[in-house]
């Protein structure tokens, strides 16, 4: 008879070493407030299309999260609040694929963001609403941890394995960062 110990033996969570790791809430997951006290926010003019209202007004932002170093602009629209809402958005989305948070392997509990946005098993939310980039982390913070073992993590986090693999495939560097820690393990690619 095998002993309860040897049937639930701990297994430490997988650690990616191309990520930077860091303790305690993932950025993306962070209030507003919170959020921009650990970023540095410049503004400035950019020359290209979008006449001379861009090339005369301060309208491109460029943001970079200090604890890790993840940087994001955006310089496309004509108004300076327009770009920081959507570098700020970019940051979250950068920092979601990047940074990875220690969470248990087996024994992760769903965030109270992830529980609300859940219905059943699936997951649905636009891959352009602010939640997305939270919900992003949590799951790549889950698959990582597991070794890339994406079924296993769709359980833990409640909802199906392809509703899993439809919220990291709607971002690409997130989806392509899967893919090359499966690959590196010997496990086949997600299919896109």
């Amino acid at each position: 008879m095998v002993e309860a110990s040897e049937q639930m033996a701990y297994r430490p969570p997988f650690i990616d070493e191309r990520a930077i790791m860091i303790d305690g809430r993932h950025p993306a997951t962070l209030e507003d407030s919170d959020f921009l006290a650990q970023c540095e926010l410049e503004t400035g003019r950019v020359s290209g299309p979008g006449g001379q209202h861009r090339n005369r007004v301060d309208t491109a932002v460029w943001i970079k999260h200090v604890p890790t170093g993840v940087e994001a602009h955006a310089t496309e629209r004509r108004s300076q609040a327009q770009n920081r809402h959507v570098a700020i958005f970019r940051l979250r989305l950068k920092l979601a694929c990047k940074v990875r948070t220690v969470t248990s392997r087996d024994g992760h509990k769903p965030t109270e963001l992830w529980c609300r946005r859940r219905q059943g098993e699936k997951l649905p939310v636009n891959p352009e609403h602010s939640d997305y980039p939270a919900l992003l982390a949590e799951a790549l913070d889950v698959v990582t941890a597991r070794r890339y073992d994406v079924a296993g993590s769709a359980g833990i986090l409640g909802i199906t394995m392809s509703q899993l693999t439809r919220l990291i495939r709607n971002e690409r560097h997130a989806f392509a960062r899967i893919n090359e820690g499966r690959e590196a393990i010997g496990l086949s690619k997600l299919k896109s």
